[in-house]
């Protein structure tokens, strides 16, 4: 049963799950952030007090932390055990079997972990009270963090990643769940495409707006 639980495929399975999941979060998020455009900031602050209150989103938080938990670490665990198996690495022609996007995967997860830690520094540590700063005024600190330059070039170069990363996660999780199809998949790869294009850019939109504009 073990054997089962911790193989390969049932890693795989799990991750593809756990990455679905984040892939629903993160329009929800970006929804919220589009709230910093504007000049009032009652809205947002008074939508990340709902996130940060309200009980159901507070048990939807355990989760999320939880699913990154499982997806980074089984992520990571899966890539060892390919680095194992092929201790020389690969030999001359072989690469072609595994995209660019798939080679690349455990780093341009590290660098969106690295980034995810920075965020959490920056906003959930000073919800918790770990990290001074006012919890009630989000809007305030993210328009701070916004003005620093080297912020924004972080920012903006994880987000360009992300989009790599996300790209060969949307279309691999259905992969991996089985739903390949001769029709189908060539459109699941078309809407990865457009997320992983359209997610980084309305996230950087925000920041730009917010660093060169406000």
């Amino acid at each position: 049963m073990n054997k089962i639980l911790f193989s390969s495929i049932s890693k795989k399975f799990v991750m593809a799950l756990a990455g679905l999941f984040l892939l629903m979060f993160l329009p929800v998020h970006l929804i919220i952030n589009f709230m910093l455009l504007k000049s009032n900031p009652g809205p947002f602050n008074e939508a990340a007090h709902f996130m940060a209150t309200f009980p159901l989103v507070r048990i939807a938080e355990i989760v999320l932390f939880c699913v990154i938990i499982i997806h980074i670490t089984w992520g990571i665990m899966l890539q060892i055990q390919n680095w194992l198996a092929r201790p020389v690495g690969y030999v001359s022609g072989s690469k072609a079997e595994t995209s660019f996007f798939s080679r690349f995967m455990i780093w341009t997860g590290a660098i969106v972990f690295t980034f995810l830690m920075l965020h959490f520094f920056n906003f959930y540590f000073i919800k918790i009270g770990l990290v001074a700063g006012n919890p009630e005024d989000f809007y305030s600190v993210a328009h701070n963090l916004f003005k620093v330059p080297a912020y924004d070039y972080i920012y903006l170069s994880c987000f360009f990643l992300l989009g790599f990363h996300l790209y060969h996660a949307f279309s691999s999780a259905f992969q991996t769940l089985g739903l390949n199809h001769r029709i189908w998949t060539p459109v699941v790869k078309v809407i990865a495409l457009i997320y992983a294009i359209l997610i980084p850019i309305g996230f950087a939109s925000i920041s730009i707006t917010l660093w060169l504009f406000r």
